[in-house]
């Protein structure tokens, strides 16, 4: 299945291109844009899985800490734990910026799909089952910084074996890669204390937002989560760095800012597979000029455009006129994110990996 719905996504984007009609379909929570409604791929009646959503609980965090690592008396005492991750993120950055993007993209993509718990890394699982949440059609072939996750976990588990979890450091591991690529400007009080799950399904990727999703459908994956439409406007803000194929905005240089819209079709040069930065003025650096791109019409999704809407243009001038404003709502936003549906030790089929990529014998 999930191998199908990958291989769609390229034939899906050729379909829907400029030339397909006004009527498109969009399915998958917003990551499939067809020219017509296809039964297999959509819930008819919805352009998403199961909207309208329901307001999930305000993330908890229960069990989490700051610290959690460096109390002495714990089982859990590993006080070298968050400086490891941090070295393996700083390295990592220095070498190619590129590569903190997708370790908080992987952050993210964790925290939709069952919770905080790394279920994102498993290749093998406690269901022997190969279509994991890393073949699923918004990860296959995307997700980056996995090489940086291994070898933060390598290191940590010679320094203190079976202490801390795979979670923990993709958690950190997106905390240090904002607060590197930001020029040190955010630094997220990321608390520790995760567990590893031990099941991941491509199926359930479906819960993360796409880059054709609405204003509407956006707010509605959000709630799911427990998170607010503040959140959500502050989250998007990290597609301020990263690249992104061609075939998820190609269907919209008509509604992009001219001279824009003239640069991405030369980049592309009809090619949906060709990968472009993101923000066009400041690629590397995560920061709040996501918002005047908002604003300019300089973005390449659909589901950045929307944020342009009476329903978020607050809080998208606050953030990109507001001095200081915007770095202290994502590192709260981002530290929100990290408590959602969080396992812990007394949880069932809650573990501490020994290697991140596959469950415990």
């Amino acid at each position: 299945m999930a191998t199908k719905l990958a291989a769609l996504v390229v034939l899906a984007a050729f379909l829907a291109g400029p030339a397909a009609c006004e009527g498109a379909s969009i399915c998958f929570n917003g990551w499939l844009r067809l020219p017509t409604y296809n039964p297999w791929l959509c819930s008819r009646g919805s352009r998403t899985r199961s909207l309208p959503w329901q307001r999930g609980r305000s993330p908890s965090g229960l069990g989490l800490g700051h610290g959690y690592y460096d109390n002495r008396w714990s089982r859990s005492y590993c006080p070298r734990a968050e400086g490891i991750v941090r070295g393996a993120v700083r390295d990592a950055v220095a070498a190619y910026p590129g590569i903190g993007a997708g370790l908080i993209r992987l952050f993210f993509h964790d925290c939709f799909v069952r919770g905080c718990d790394a279920s994102v890394l498993l290749t093998t699982t406690n269901s022997n089952n190969s279509d994991t949440e890393r073949e699923g059609l918004p990860n296959k072939n995307s997700l980056r910084g996995f090489e940086v996750i291994d070898a933060a976990k390598a290191a940590i588990e010679a320094a203190c074996p079976g202490k801390v979890s795979c979670a923990d450091i993709v958690a950190f591991a997106a905390r240090d890669a904002s607060y590197f690529l930001s020029n040190r400007r955010i630094n997220i009080r990321m608390p520790g204390g995760r567990y590893d799950g031990r099941e991941s399904f491509a199926n359930e990727t479906d819960q993360l937002p796409g880059p054709f999703s609405n204003v509407t459908e956006l707010q509605a994956s959000f709630a799911a989560k427990g998170l607010t439409s503040d959140e959500m406007v502050t989250l998007s803000s990290a597609h301020t760095i990263g690249r992104a194929r061609c075939m998820f905005f190609s269907s919209r240089f008509s509604e992009m800012d001219p001279a824009f819209a003239a640069k991405l079709r030369t980049q592309c040069n009809g090619n949906d597979d060709t990968n472009v930065n993101q923000d066009d003025v400041t690629p590397y650096v995560l920061d709040k000029q996501y918002y005047e791109n908002v604003i300019d019409r300089k973005v390449l999704f659909t589901s950045d455009a929307v944020l342009n809407s009476t329903e978020t243009m607050t809080q998208v001038r606050e953030n990109a006129n507001r001095a200081g404003a915007w770095e202290r709502k994502f590192e709260r936003a981002m530290e929100n994110m990290g408590k959602i549906r969080i396992k812990n030790r007394a949880d069932q089929g809650a573990e501490i990996r020994k290697v991140c990529s596959r469950v415990n014998n």
